[in-house]
């Protein structure tokens, strides 16, 4: 009989192989000082492109003063207990009603946290006879949420709607079959590639098949559309979407995330979320800051123009240098690159200590070998100062990928330096 832990130990699995090397610097990096475009790492001033605070707000003088007020009022323990049972406030309705509202609604349901709140919605929705269909590159929480599905399951490639339909077809005929229906998830803006989900294309399919539409807007909401409603709002496309997730972790620069649909919907979810009848309620100094945030975003279109400014401005700066940057329609910004591990890692150093820019960086195995995909989120908060700094250190660093000055033979250890 093996030990349970052994394999735990023996490479540290498929992300975490490089942990002893990378632990400080490449994986877990600590930024430090006000949350905002300017941050310190270890030491030295960098512009940060790796926080999804896509409206500027984390750290807005009205935010953080309503924030402080209400941690004075509240404290970290207030509701105690869950929503069903002692947790329940009228500024938690209040939120609600506000939300639903925003997002063109009937009701709405607060979530104590986005991962495990739609991995504990989408369990409430189906059961063993009906069949799921989702995008093969939706979010993780979103696969840990079809992992608990009893019944069938069918993922369509990446925003193909041509193969979504083909799947559809596989699950109406099970459906059929078991007497059961078909839940439809999809991502309103997909967070690595930053395109935005085929959700007209997807709605459109209502024509010929009966099905649901979940989608996880968490890169959406609070920006996308007219008015800030979402990727639904911005493809006119809000009555095909049956269901709205989001979280307040991007745009609103908080905790926390919701659900919104039919009243009848939202009705059976409150009391069969297991996530959120068996856990405590969402803290109320987070509600009443929620609240201050969603005021803001309603009355402040300039928080969206200034946001769409800096997309624009990096995104077709990068372009004119002849970066790859895919198929983005969206503030997250990929830039592919050629090169092996060794590689991406010298020249995130380089990036980070001769040109101080951080961002996130993706190689393989979350990716194929060969490939580099650096992550650029840009902000409300950002300058135009950060953005041209950073062109010219994505512009002088790509030379030296291309030259091979980053040729290594290992990945450095950084964890003994740290």
């Amino acid at each position: 009989m093996a030990d349970v832990f052994a394999k735990l130990v023996k490479d540290g699995g498929p992300i975490g192989q490089h942990m002893d090397r990378a632990h400080g610097y490449f994986a877990f990096p600590k930024l430090e000082g006000e949350l905002g475009p300017r941050m310190n790492f270890r030491g030295k001033e960098m512009i940060v492109w790796s926080l999804n605070n896509y409206l500027g707000l984390v750290n807005h003088p009205e935010v953080r003063q309503v924030d402080t007020e209400a941690a004075a009022k509240y404290g970290m323990g207030n509701p105690m207990g869950a929503r069903m049972m002692s947790g329940n406030s009228t500024k938690h309705e209040e939120l609600e009603r506000v939300i639903s509202k925003f997002v063109n609604r009937e009701d709405t349901m607060l979530l104590n946290f986005g991962y495990q709140g739609i991995m504990s919605c989408i369990d409430a929705l189906v059961n063993r006879r009906d069949v799921i269909v989702y995008d093969a590159e939706s979010h993780a929480c979103i696969v840990d949420g079809v992992r608990l599905h009893m019944g069938h399951r069918y993922a369509f490639k990446h925003n193909d709607i041509d193969d979504c339909e083909k799947q559809l077809q596989r699950a109406t005929e099970m459906a059929n079959k078991n007497g059961g229906g078909i839940l439809v998830i999809t991502e309103g803006v997909f967070g690595m590639d930053g395109e935005q989900g085929i959700l007209k294309e997807i709605v459109a399919l209502k024509q010929k098949y009966e099905f649901r539409v979940l989608i996880d807007d968490a890169h959406g909401f609070g920006y996308m559309g007219p008015t800030g409603g979402g990727a639904d709002e911005a493809q006119g496309c809000q009555d095909g979407i049956d269901l709205y997730f989001s979280t307040f972790v991007k745009s609103m620069g908080s905790i926390g995330a919701f659900i919104s649909g039919p009243k009848n919907v939202l009705k059976y979810l409150r009391y069969n979320t297991r996530s959120q009848i068996f856990a405590k309620s969402l803290p109320l100094l987070i509600v009443e800051g929620m609240l201050k945030r969603m005021e803001m975003v309603i009355s402040m279109p300039e928080l969206r123009e200034k946001l769409w400014y800096n997309v624009n401005r990096l995104q077709e700066g990068l372009k004119a240098r002849g970066f790859d940057i895919g198929n983005t329609n969206s503030p997250v910004t990929p830039i592919y690159m050629k090169g092996d591990v060794p590689e991406a890692t010298a020249m995130v150093m380089d990036l980070r200590e001769n040109y101080h820019i951080f961002c996130s960086i993706v190689v393989y195995p979350v990716i194929p070998k060969g490939d580099i995909i650096y992550r650029i989120i840009p902000t409300a908060a950002h300058s135009d100062e950060d953005i041209d700094l950073t062109l010219k250190a994505f512009e002088e660093t790509k030379k030296k990928l291309d030259a091979g000055e980053y040729k290594r033979s290992e990945i450095p250890d950084m964890a003994e330096a740290i």
